[in-house]
């Protein structure tokens, strides 16, 4: 299904090069052809020249940026700049403050440690649209949300991770990129970034090349 191509919102950009925010819904790629015919970005983003700085697995929902400037997208996937990415992730059983310091720590995916990750349970459901497939339930499982923020980008790294100290994930949704939320874009949806939105993100990372490096 194709969604009306949104006007700039005031305060927006309008000239080259260009960035927008993308509500990525549940089972697209993160492209924009598929020999498969499966959905991509293309049914959603009618804007020629903007391609997705980085990635969002298939089964994953939320924020995606796109640009078609080349430096920014850089800035935005190079793990080097560790530009905190912000995760709701619905998991299996509850998991104990153990759980959580470990994810806090790192965890060993493939012989890699994770970078330390900011984490924390959230006391209720999230307010998120449902998703389009529902989830699997057991009745004899509980499930929660955890709030997961992460410098880097592994392939399917918060999966894996939750995975790793015995809670899969259910249910993953980005909410934030850096300075840039979610809100209350819709799924399908997007709106381009304003000008204080990419100044912020570049002044994020500028800050971050400045400061000196500490163990990890």
């Amino acid at each position: 299904m194709k969604f009306p191509i949104p006007r700039p919102h005031a305060g927006a950009t309008t000239g080259l090069p260009r960035t927008i925010a993308l509500h990525k819904p549940y089972g697209v790629l993160t492209c924009f052809t598929d020999p498969e015919g499966r959905p991509t970005l293309a049914d959603y983003v009618e804007l020629p020249g903007v391609y997705a700085a980085g990635r969002l697995d298939r089964d994953s929902e939320g924020l995606m940026l796109l640009t078609s400037d080349g430096s920014l997208a850089h800035r935005i996937t190079d793990p080097q700049h560790k530009l905190p990415k912000v995760y709701l992730v619905q998991v299996e059983r509850i998991p104990d403050e153990q759980a959580l310091e470990q994810l806090r720590r790192g965890v060993s995916l493939s012989g890699t440690r994770t970078r330390p990750a900011e984490v924390r349970r959230l006391t209720g459901e999230p307010d998120l649209p449902d998703r389009s497939v529902p989830i699997r339930f057991r009745k004899t499982v509980p499930t929660c949300w955890i709030e997961l923020t992460i410098r880097e980008g592994m392939n399917r790294q918060v999966r894996r991770m939750t995975a790793a100290v015995g809670h899969p994930t259910l249910r993953l949704v980005r909410v934030a990129i850096g300075p840039v939320g979610l809100g209350d874009l819709a799924p399908g949806t997007w709106r381009e970034l304003t000008a204080e939105e990419v100044r912020s993100i570049r002044h994020i990372e500028s800050t971050v090349r400045s400061s000196p490096q500490r163990p990890e």
